[in-house]
């Protein structure tokens, strides 16, 4: 692992402008002069709130640490159920202009990895596997991802409340869940995707660990690698893991793929 430190990150760096809401990051790039592998961070928080500073903030230490630059993002939070899926865009934008600004931020725009936790691994993986023309990256972290959430919005509660009840009983229950299938990365998964490290803990409440046995199982079916890393007896929230084992799983599976 590399002892090259970060530098002090920045903050606060207008990424995109959706629909006249500015979306802002953060970032820590290695000292030197590079080009160094970035990843780009997307925030957890069921779609509907979330915080780039505090709720994948376990993450940046590792990666720091690994010589990993690393961007963390905003993203639009679904006020209602017609926003949802819309942040998705945000993601892919956020891509794109760490590939617009490799030379400024001196990373490799060949070597990006998304990084998602939580709502933001859904975001992360849809942003992935469909991306926009020329915003693919090279591989994907997901940290207990919701991969189904039809199985969500029907068996969990993961999904937030203002969500299911506009799912529940109404006429376009089934034009919703369509929506929640289209939105769902494992439904999205075909040949020619990025690699996957899957993180998740084996006793989470929200997201069963099943969803990433099941994404890995469709990512190799197709062709695609996959690994599943288990977090034994850990719920919902990197925040709250007693193991730390996981950042040296992800920080050395992501030295090895954008090497």
């Amino acid at each position: 692992m590399s002892t090259a430190f970060a530098a002090a990150p920045r903050t606060n760096i207008e990424f995109a402008n959706a629909a006249g809401t500015p979306l802002y990051l953060d970032c820590s790039i290695p000292q030197g002069a590079g080009p160094f592998a970035a990843a780009i961070i997307v925030h957890g928080g069921g779609w509907v709130r979330g915080d780039r500073h505090v709720d994948v903030a376990p993450l940046f230490h590792p990666l720091e640490e690994a010589g990993i630059a690393w961007f963390s993002i905003d993203y639009r939070l679904a006020g209602d159920i017609t926003q949802f899926g819309t942040a998705i865009d945000d993601v892919r934008n956020a891509v794109l202009y760490v590939k617009a600004h490799a030379s400024e931020y001196r990373i490799d725009p060949e070597r990006i990895a998304l990084i998602g936790e939580s709502a933001g691994g859904q975001l992360a993986a849809m942003a992935a596997l469909e991306p926009s023309p020329g915003g693919g990256v090279k591989a994907v972290v997901g940290i207990y991802a919701p991969t189904d959430l039809v199985a969500l919005a029907t068996n969990s509660a993961f999904i937030p409340a203002e969500i299911r009840n506009a799912l529940h009983g109404t006429p376009f229950e089934s034009i919703l869940l369509a929506r929640l299938e289209q939105l769902s990365p494992l439904q999205n998964v075909k040949s020619g995707a990025p690699p996957f490290l899957l993180i998740h803990g084996t006793a989470d409440p929200l997201v069963p660990f099943k969803q990433s046995r099941a994404m890995c199982d469709r990512l190799r079916a197709t062709g695609g690698s996959c690994v599943l890393y288990p977090v034994e007896g850990a719920g919902h929230g990197i925040r709250w893991w007693d193991s730390q084992t996981y950042k040296a799983a992800m920080t050395n599976w992501l030295t090895t793929q954008l090497k």
